[in-house]
């Protein structure tokens, strides 16, 4: 995967309570060569603390997982969407999910995008390097109008 130096050095906001899926995500990140601290969040409540709590702009992106305890990531984004200080920040869904009216709930909801956790770990790592690389990558230059895809993910 080609490489661009990230030029966004805001935390990262994972909520992800899997252990397993953290860790993958710490190694995508370090393949993706992301200078990025990564802030981990447990479960939405434990998330909506750390965002609630920060200015905005403090997180360049919240990378989220569907199922979580207590609060469901789907019931979370809902909630960030109308919280007046963070409801323009992106939140990248990536889930085990399969489901096409999950991907419709959240699009609704107003994901920034929606990605599946691949079984295959190599797969699952190429997908978050891949998002590490499209939401942290140097955006256009000042004064030029910047290009975004239908998918939600900056181009």
């Amino acid at each position: 995967m080609h490489r661009t130096q990230h030029n966004d050095l805001r935390p990262v906001l994972v909520v992800e309570d899997t252990e397993d899926d953290f860790e993958t995500v710490v190694e995508a990140a370090h393949r993706a060569q992301v200078k990025n601290p990564l802030v981990r969040a447990t479960d939405a409540s434990i998330a909506a603390r750390l965002l609630y709590a920060a200015p905005a702009d403090t997180f360049a992106f919240v990378l989220l997982d569907y199922n979580l305890p207590g609060v469901d990531g789907l019931e979370f984004l809902s909630e960030l969407r109308t919280h007046p200080v963070h409801a323009m920040l992106p939140v990248v869904i990536f889930t085990a999910s399969v489901n096409p009216r999950d991907r419709a709930a959240f699009h609704a909801a107003g994901a920034s995008a929606y990605h599946v956790k691949a079984m295959q770990f190599d797969r699952c790592l190429l997908t978050l390097e891949g998002i590490f690389d499209a939401w942290l990558r140097p955006r256009a230059l000042p004064g030029a109008e910047p290009c975004v895809s239908l998918r939600g993910v900056p181009s």
